[in-house]
């Protein structure tokens, strides 16, 4: 796949370079649990607990594709560079101050906007047909816990959520490329994972890199109190975050 050039008109006058593509991977379904599960532990909060998990993931991911692993590579390198406190510290600048760096994928489609709390039921509802149940903790659409669902559920309802939110998460690549994340290479190894992005999904990737999440705020938390990380009726979430 051939690197675009082309450049967008935006609202205002500005002009945008269209974000760079990535080769896509041919990966057995084994594989791609493996960089979905890996990417669920490098993209979640880096806390002393899951960072100790990193040396585990290193040596998973050394045998995936080359350009795979490579991208795992380049943010455990950047990582292991990081003190403790570091990388805690840029991890809440980049996800939780940076509007276009959102963990959550229904974030993407439908911002703070009275929408996003049909969109998140829908992500409760989804868990549930695959068998799944959403326990307390966090909100159903944390990118880390549907790469957890895709890398240890059978439905393939886990590959259907993450492909209706692919716009959002190559837009969460595309910036997290621009202000030089070391985050960007795990989202990179995920949309490699993925297959080709078609012609439409890129036309609405683009028009979200060059104007954002919808941002009518209305607070959607307050009705649907505090959703939580999945896991199989039966087992503690700590059970299924390997």
């Amino acid at each position: 796949m051939t690197t675009v050039t082309e450049r967008r008109r935006v609202p205002g006058g500005r002009r945008k370079k269209a974000p760079k593509s990535l080769d896509t991977s041919a990966l057995t379904d084994d594989e791609r649990r493996t960089v979905h599960m890996a990417a669920s532990i490098l993209l979640d909060y880096p806390q002393p607990q899951r960072r100790a998990q990193f040396d585990q993931v290193a040596s998973v991911v050394a045998v995936l594709p080359q350009e795979i692993a490579a991208d795992f590579d380049a943010f455990l390198s950047e990582a292991t560079a990081m003190s403790q406190g570091e990388l805690e510290a840029h991890f809440t600048s980049i996800f939780d101050q940076k509007r276009k760096c959102c963990p959550y994928l229904t974030y993407y489609s439908t911002g703070d906007t009275r929408r996003r709390g049909m969109a998140l039921v829908g992500f409760i509802e989804a868990y549930r047909a695959a068998g799944w149940e959403v326990e307390e903790g966090e909100l159903p659409d944390y990118l880390p816990m549907v790469l957890e669902f895709s890398a240890r559920s059978d439905s393939p309802i886990a590959g259907q959520l993450l492909s209706s939110y692919r716009e959002g998460i190559e837009v969460l690549r595309t910036a997290l490329e621009s202000f030089g994340s070391p985050y960007s290479h795990v989202v990179a190894a995920v949309c490699r994972s993925f297959p080709e992005i078609d012609a439409a999904t890129r036309e609405r990737y683009l028009r979200l890199v060059n104007e954002g999440p919808p941002t009518e705020m209305v607070g959607v938390t307050t009705f649907l109190g505090a959703l939580a990380p999945f896991s199989p009726s039966g087992e503690s979430s700590e059970g299924v975050r390997v």
